[in-house]
């Protein structure tokens, strides 16, 4: 497959991995880049440039083929300076900007070459990104797991609008978890995807407690739900009594420091990491829906590639080839 975004990242396929707290470390980065994708682990809950680095450096022992480090800047408190800058002395090939005003981050990228993604959830997220000098923007829909944007905006609306916004390829990300939602988002003028919850239910996803996978493998589309919206900040989880719980706690009114123990990234690791599902959260996408098995990533590239092939193929029986 070729587009803008395996020629820019040069990858095989323009399939990127999500930043994934607490659970993209080097394991499922180096599957994912081995497997022809853009694997990344994550800087947010690395925490120390040490342990950033150390990580950087697990990947190049895994892998020879390009990945990159997720900045989820919000969640840095905005002292992500010090770990920027190792991902710069180790020459990182890419990074992904997440979650907050990246501008900063492109100041001082201006020198370094370095590729740079940045996920938005709107049109003019985008053109600001493009602004700054983005080369990639993925455009994250509402069927997305993890924080979203706060409009409300599917997949299917968001790419193509953001598509014809920006010059720069979009990658499509929310709600696609197969090879069809790889042909979708080339038929919405997508270049790309970017995927999430289907990644934490592979092999490789070594720090994802069973639990937590086997819920993904066997909710459906309606098994999630938004949490944190009444804090300006939703984002999409699976479906339990203790997000229900937080649900309703916001619902009578309670604000951030009523909440914080409960949206903590330590009550995210409660359930994500130990599987104890009355301490804490998972964060999971709609997608679920569509995800019925727990394959090596090569095995989900493989698959990926045979059902848009397929897809291809009977697109082309019913409106014909090109002339």
């Amino acid at each position: 497959m070729k587009t803008r975004v395996t020629e820019i990242l040069g990858i095989k396929y323009p399939i990127v991995q999500g930043g994934l707290a607490y659970l993209a470390y080097a394991e499922l980065a180096a599957a994912v880049s081995n497997a022809g994708g853009l694997g990344q682990i994550t800087a947010a809950t690395l925490r120390t440039p040490e342990r950033l680095r150390e990580e950087i450096r697990k990947v190049r022992t895994l892998t020879d083929k390009p990945f990159a480090v997720n900045f989820a800047i919000a969640r840095h408190d905005g002292k992500y300076e010090e770990l920027l800058e190792v991902a710069i002395e180790e020459k990182v090939p890419a990074i992904s900007i997440t979650g907050g005003n990246p501008k900063p981050v492109f100041e001082r990228l201006r020198d370094v070459d370095m590729k740079t993604l940045v996920l938005v959830a709107g049109v003019r997220q985008a053109q600001k990104a493009e602004e700054l000098g983005a080369d990639i923007v993925m455009a994250v829909g509402q069927e997305g797991g993890g924080h979203l944007g706060r409009e409300d905006i599917g997949t299917v609306v968001l790419t193509p609008r953001v598509a014809d916004a920006v010059s720069i390829p979009v990658l499509a990300s929310g709600g696609i978890g197969d090879g069809r939602g790889l042909l979708a988002a080339f038929a919405l003028g997508a270049e790309g995807i970017e995927m999430g919850t289907r990644f934490i239910a592979t092999q490789e996803c070594v720090h994802a407690h069973d639990v937590y996978k086997q819920a993904i493998v066997e909710g459906t589309e309606t098994d999630t739900v938004i949490i944190k919206r009444t804090l300006g900040a939703p984002g999409r989880v699976l479906k339990s009594e203790f997000t229900e719980g937080i649900i309703e706690k916001e619902k009578q009114g309670a604000g951030y420091e009523e909440l914080k123990e409960s949206i903590s990234g330590k009550a995210n690791c409660h359930y994500i990491h130990e599987g104890d599902e009355t301490a804490g959260f998972g964060w999971g996408g709609q997608v679920i829906g569509l995800i019925d098995d727990i394959p090596t990533v090569q095995e989900l590239f493989d698959n990926m590639i045979q059902t848009a092939e397929t897809g291809l193929a009977r697109l082309t029986g019913i409106v014909g080839k090109p002339n």
